[in-house]
């Protein structure tokens, strides 16, 4: 006999408590219920239910099986709904987190490209550096730069998060274009005012050399974007995203410095909760971004 067919006429007994109203449920004979349980009980080689004239009692066997079915039976019942749905047009609103500067620079080109795919889906984007704090607050989909050490998230890997440097073309006429990372220790270095070692920048070159540099500045900040203007008036070097400073270098208002070299990679994900439903939506929304973002 089919086995979900089985479990299924195994949960009705055991929450409707007899027999008799599992086949009434069923629309099936009290003697089909039997021989179900029976067909069971047969292939474990233990029984499932004490049975008595009035009442059924799980056995511990019985008790451990009925809630593995009872999962098992929720994990196809969504696996069909879910089949079904991504067969039907995306439709509805998504709601995204995402940090400030990726959000802002790469993100929203890229959600304005997809609508204008999707025409019946609407998209909510939230800028906030803390995207895997905030699945669990009704965001549906995430962007998280760095290490995700949360076992209840789905964690989709994307292009790592690149950070470079750059100063205005009057800095570098005036202090000169450094040769080496160790060089800017005798440069004026804008620094991230929330990094817990702002002083200190780890930078990666070619063939996988790394250099630790110790930087002082006289301006820090807190906001990526305030210390692009900073460097865009002649403030000192800029360490910061490649999408924030990239418009700059294209129009010469910024220069590359040390262009072989970069902070080391950060990872980059697309995270939402493992319980998710893949609806329609959903789904359309993930492959696009992995499509745009991914490896």
């Amino acid at each position: 006999m089919d086995k979900l067919a089985g479990m299924t006429m195994f949960v009705r007994v055991v929450e409707s408590g007899s027999f008799t109203a599992a086949a009434t449920l069923s629309d099936v004979s009290p003697t089909m219920v039997a021989k179900h349980i029976r067909t069971i009980e047969q292939r474990l080689g233990a029984r499932l239910l004490h049975r008595t004239t009035r009442r059924q009692q799980l056995t511990e066997v019985g008790h451990l099986y009925y809630e593995r079915c009872k999962s098992a039976l929720a994990e196809v019942e969504l696996a069909e709904a879910s089949a079904s749905e991504l067969q039907t047009s995306p439709r509805g609103q998504v709601r995204l987190v995402a940090p400030i500067t990726f959000g802002t620079q790469s993100m929203v080109p890229v959600l304005t490209d997809y609508l204008a795919r999707h025409p019946e889906v609407s998209v909510e984007l939230t800028l906030d550096n803390r995207a895997h704090a905030l699945i669990d607050e009704g965001y549906e989909l995430g962007i998280q730069i760095g290490e995700i050490d949360d076992t209840g998230l789905v964690a989709r890997p994307l292009r790592p998060y690149r950070r470079i440097l750059a100063a205005a073309p009057d800095y570098l006429r005036e202090h000169g274009q450094p040769d080496h990372p160790q060089q800017l220790n005798a440069h004026a270095c804008l620094g991230l005012s929330y990094w817990s070692r702002h002083d200190r920048w780890h930078l990666v070159g070619p063939a996988g050399e790394s250099c630790d540099v110790l930087v002082k500045g006289r301006f820090t900040s807190n906001h990526g974007g305030a210390l692009r203007v900073a460097a865009l008036r002649g403030a000192g070097i800029v360490l910061q995203p490649e999408v924030l400073l990239a418009d700059d270098i294209a129009a010469g208002r910024l220069v590359p410095v040390l262009p072989s070299w970069s902070y080391r990679p950060t990872p980059m994900h697309l995270i939402y909760a493992q319980d998710r439903r893949p609806t329609a939506k959903l789904r359309s929304v993930i492959d696009f971004l992995l499509e745009r973002f991914g490896l």
